[in-house]
């Protein structure tokens, strides 16, 4: 309704009528105290005409019109209004040559607007017409002192998603010229070189920022950040230097945690684990931190009793809590705990991955067909959710090696979405395990024209016909096509010295199928590394692989059929 008031300004007429509308209501009042200072324009049919079209093509969404018509008002009527109107439906409309001219206008009517500056800065940022952004960045810089620290900040934030990192700290130096004595500010031109990989003037301006504020943390823990890059030991240092002089500072020390745990110096960040919970025995979102870093050590005591703490201190994702302890009683066989933890999930991102958790508690419970009873009673919300569950009810009968049962299955729910590549790789796996390769290949080589990256499509078909023994030199092909998508995954280095072995070169066998079991001793790996140095001679050495793996997997059907092949 207010637009109706600029049509009443145009005409020049200072008694505007009330029309129910607040807003409309205060700019009458403004321009009857004469704060507006608006153009003589005689309010022509013309007009009218213009105006009226284009808010009629906005609402029918007719952009090109509406811009036209916009930007011609804006020039007739030398309306800041108008052409701050003409701005917005431009930069709606993506067309940020007409949203340049619009907000040029909207400056020279109204040169000491904060929003036509802030219009302009954005609209130049995005463009990436930096230097033309520059003028309007320094008059909105300038325009309010006591929020300049926050601008800095904001525009740093702005402009880190900028592809020219170079040109940004150039823009960034020049803007804080005035205003060296502002950590913000240096903290700004610090991120900035940091995206420029100008690791020496990051670290420098963060040391100025952090000369002029001492106790301010972020920058603490970015010129750690920065340290960690440049030198492991001067950022230890300065983490424990820092901590020292600032116990409370809890940020920090969960990043320095975090350095602990990478470089896997674990009685440290054990260490600063108890700190950190001395310094804030009441605070929900440290009890949370120290849990999931305890989950990460593997230290399944104090994860879980930091977890409860959390959700005695009332921290707000609840699920998320439950969902955590679960897993630990899952991991140290407590599965009726598990399952109460896992029916505690109630909502949230956590909560579908829980309900199949549940399924597989249940399995081992209460049998196969109440795992699926339980799935079958979940609504999907989506395509995906489906997916999932098809798949989880996949995985269920698997382990109950009901082969068959899981093809009708996943055949069943492809006749829906026929090309859902993760219900096709898994009726794949599915069809190899009932003779059906056809389909296997079929399967595959369709997942490899929806999806050419997936390197565990190529693996899989390379593998299915080493297996077989078909087509070797194809195989390899598209084992080494999968390596080349995915080149430290140890099952793809198994299926590359499998199909090496099948070829009979028992040399370069060896060579993949030794890295793939040191990288992960998993018991199928074991199994083809021990039957590749069997068939070779070194019988001993083969059974040591196999009894090493039957030592953590005893029940591994690939693994003990392999034995009582061979060595009957």
């Amino acid at each position: 309704m207010h637009w109706i008031l600029f049509l009443l300004g145009l005409a020049g007429c200072t008694q505007i009528p009330k029309v129910g509308n607040s807003q409309a209501e205060e700019l009458a009042s403004q321009n009857q105290q004469g704060q507006l200072r608006l153009p003589h324009q005689e309010l022509t049919s013309e007009l009218l005409f213009d105006f009226l079209l284009a808010e009629t093509a906005l609402q029918r969404d007719n952009l090109a019109v509406a811009v036209e018509r916009y930007s011609k008002l804006a020039k007739e009527t030398r309306d800041p209004r108008i052409a701050e109107r003409a701005t917005e439906v431009a930069l709606r409309a993506r067309q940020p040559d007409e949203a340049e001219k619009a907000v040029a206008l909207w400056i020279e009517l109204e040169p000491d607007s904060i929003n036509a500056r802030q219009a302009a800065a954005a609209l130049f940022v995005s463009t990436g017409k930096l230097d033309k952004a520059r003028p309007h960045l320094v008059k909105l810089l300038s325009s309010d002192k006591e929020t300049v620290d926050k601008a800095f900040m904001h525009l740093s934030r702005l402009l880190s998603r900028h592809d020219d990192n170079k040109a940004v700290l150039k823009l960034l130096q020049q803007l804080a010229i005035p205003y060296s004595d502002l950590p913000e500010a240096h903290f700004a031109i610090s991120q900035a070189a940091w995206n420029a990989n100008q690791l020496d003037l990051a670290l420098d301006e963060m040391k100025k920022a952090l000369a002029l504020r001492p106790d301010w943390e972020i920058a603490a823990i970015h010129q750690g950040r920065i340290l960690q890059k440049m030198a492991n030991a001067e950022a230890m240092n300065f983490y424990e230097n820092y901590l020292a002089k600032y116990p409370k500072a809890n940020d920090m020390r969960i990043a320095y945690v975090r350095m602990l745990m990478a470089d896997k110096n674990f009685l440290s960040a054990r260490d600063q684990f108890q700190k950190l919970m001395t310094e804030n025995p009441f605070n929900a979102d440290i009890a949370l931190a120290v849990g999931l870093l305890s989950l990460e050590l593997n230290d399944f005591d104090s994860a879980e009793a930091n977890f409860k703490k959390a959700l005695e201190l009332g921290y707000e994702d609840a699920n998320n809590l439950h969902f955590n302890l679960a897993r630990i009683y899952e991991v140290t066989q407590r599965p009726d705990a598990a399952l109460k933890a896992y029916q505690q999930v109630s909502g949230g991102e956590r909560y579908l991955p829980a309900q199949i958790r549940i399924a597989v508690l249940l399995l081992k419970e209460e049998g196969i067909n109440r795992a699926r009873q339980h799935l079958h009673q979940l609504t999907p919300e989506n395509e995906q959710q489906r997916a999932q569950l098809v798949l989880a009810e996949a995985q269920l009968l698997r382990e109950v090696n009901a082969h068959y049962e899981v093809f009708k299955l996943l055949d069943k729910n492809l006749e829906k979405t026929p090309d859902q590549p993760e219900l096709l790789y898994d009726r794949a796996l599915a069809a190899d395990k009932i003779g059906k390769f056809d389909i296997v290949e079929k399967d595959l080589r369709r997942l490899i024209e929806l999806k050419p990256d997936n390197a565990h499509a190529y693996n899989a078909l390379g593998y299915s016909l080493a297996e077989r023994g078909l087509r070797l030199p194809e195989a390899l092909a598209l084992i080494k096509k999968a390596v080349e998508l995915s080149p430290e995954d140890p099952y793809i280095m198994d299926s590359l010295g499998w199909v090496y072995y099948r070829m009979g070169n028992f040399r370069e066998g060896l060579n993949y199928l030794n890295l793939a079991f040191t990288t992960r001793p998993d018991p199928e790996i074991a199994a083809h590394l021990g039957e590749v140095l069997w068939v070779k001679g070194a019988k001993e050495d083969a059974e040591k692989v196999w009894r090493s793996a039957l030592e953590a997997h005893p029940d591994n059907e690939i693994l003990l059929d392999t034995m009582k092949r061979l060595m009957q």
